[in-house]
C-alpha cells in the first residue's frame, strides 16, 4: 500500500531528529528487557532537544495487523490541541491522511514496564503533548505502570545520552 502514515512525530518530528531507533546491533529487533524511551517537545527555537519523556523497559512485544483509516479531523492548530485531542489522535494511529491510503498494515506494539519520567506541570512549560501532569495521554504515570504503545513512538535509550 502506498500513502503516507501519519505518526506520532506529526507533532515531536524534531524530537525524533536523530533519535536512535529500537533496532539490536545486528539488526535485530527489539526485545523483552531493553531500555526504551518515549520524548517530546524541544521543537520551539531555544530548546530544540526532547525536553519531556518517559523511560522504561520493554515487557512484551506482539505484532498485529490494524486497519489505518482516516486521521481524525481536529480542525485547529497543533499548539491548540487539549488532552482529549491528543487522546484521540493516539487511538487513530497509524492512520493516513487520504481516504484512497487506507488498507490493512503490520505493525509492532510493545508493552513498557514504566520507570522513570519527566512531564510538563504547567502550560506554561510549552505546547501540551502526550505527556502532562503525571500521565502519558489518559494514564498515569507511576513506577511499573504498563503501557501498550506502537513501537515506532519509542527509541532506544542509548539516544538518551
Amino acid at each position: 500500500m502506498r500513502g503516507v502514515f501519519l505518526t506520532f512525530v506529526l507533532w515531536g518530528a524534531s524530537a525524533f531528529a536523530g533519535a536512535t531507533p529500537i533496532v539490536r546491533p545486528g539488526g535485530s529487533g527489539p526485545q523483552p528487557g531493553d531500555c526504551v524511551m518515549f520524548r517530546e517537545g524541544g521543537s520551539g527555537w531555544l530548546l530544540k532537544a526532547p525536553t519531556y519523556w518517559l523511560r522504561g523497559s520493554i515487557a512484551s512485544l506482539s505484532h498485529e495487523r490494524r486497519m489505518a483509516g482516516l486521521c481524525p479531523a481536529i480542525d485547529k492548530p497543533l499548539a491548540a490541541y487539549s488532552r482529549a485531542d491528543h487522546a484521540r489522535l493516539a487511538a487513530a494511529l497509524p492512520c493516513v491522511s487520504r481516504a484512497t491510503d487506507a488498507g490493512e498494515i503490520d505493525v509492532l506494539r510493545v508493552r513498557v514496564l514504566v520507570e522513570a519520567w519527566e512531564t510538563p506541570w504547567s502550560y506554561q512549560n510549552g505546547i501540551v503533548g502526550w505527556l502532562f501532569r503525571g500521565q502519558f495521554l489518559d494514564q498515569a504515570l507511576y513506577k511499573g505502570v504498563v503501557i501498550d504503545m506502537d513501537a515506532s513512538w519509542l527509541e532506544s535509550c542509548e539516544a538518551e545520552g
